[in-house]
């Protein structure tokens, strides 16, 4: 019986080797195809598109991307209608803020693409009463401008504050908040099963305000 499994299983690996050879052997046909011109039209199209990916990431950097901090009250309407992707964290000075931030702090340089940043809740109480914070840590993802979806203490990460960084970016990659390539959608698309999350009166590991 083993030998059989064995046998079969040993097709099937050289089934699926021989189905990429085949594929290389056809990008190599295809390359070998394209003449000076179709070469150079490429190699152009490639410039091209490093150079507005490198504009991108000037602009996003010029916007505070890739940094992690403290904005007031004030500036978070501004600060979300400036970016297309905004990650805020409601947080007061107690350790499942702190375990948050440890996180945010990571995927803010990781994910360019995104701003991230942090309202003291105590020092927002406008804001807090507009948005409903009731348990903190609490982050609201903002697209185009909108609050779209919060992530409401660490329910979702596994109810405990040992989750991953990991865990994190999964569950702000499904709200399509970030992208898990880092600045496009086309990774991003697998895993943007777009969520509705409610905020509730209870969350393991969180603190109420």
């Amino acid at each position: 019986m083993d030998d059989v499994i064995g046998q079969i299983l040993e097709k099937q690996v050289l089934s699926a080797a021989k189905a990429v050879e085949d594929k290389l052997d056809e990008e190599i046909a295809a390359l070998d195809r394209l003449d000076p011109d179709d070469i150079e039209a490429l190699r152009e199209r490639r410039i091209m598109q490093m150079r507005r990916a490198s504009e991108r990431r000037a602009k996003w950097r010029a916007l505070g991307h890739g940094e992690y901090g403290d904005i007031p009250e004030k500036e978070f309407f501004s600060a979300a209608k400036a970016s297309e992707r905004f990650v805020c964290h409601f947080y007061r000075e107690n350790w499942p803020c702190k375990v948050m931030d440890k996180h945010l702090s990571i995927l803010a340089k990781q994910h360019v693409e995104t701003r991230f940043v942090k309202v003291h809740a105590e020092k927002a109480p406008f804001l807090t009463e507009k948005l409903r914070i009731v348990i903190l840590p609490t982050l609201a993802l903002v697209k185009n401008a909108k609050v779209d979806d919060y992530v409401v203490g660490f329910d979702e990460l596994g109810g405990k504050d040992d989750f991953s960084t990991e865990d994190l970016e999964e569950r702000l990659a499904k709200a399509q908040v970030i992208f898990l390539d880092g600045e496009g959608p086309a990774n991003a698309s697998k895993h943007a099963t777009k969520r509705s999350v409610r905020q509730s009166d209870t969350g393991n590991s969180s603190d109420s305000e």
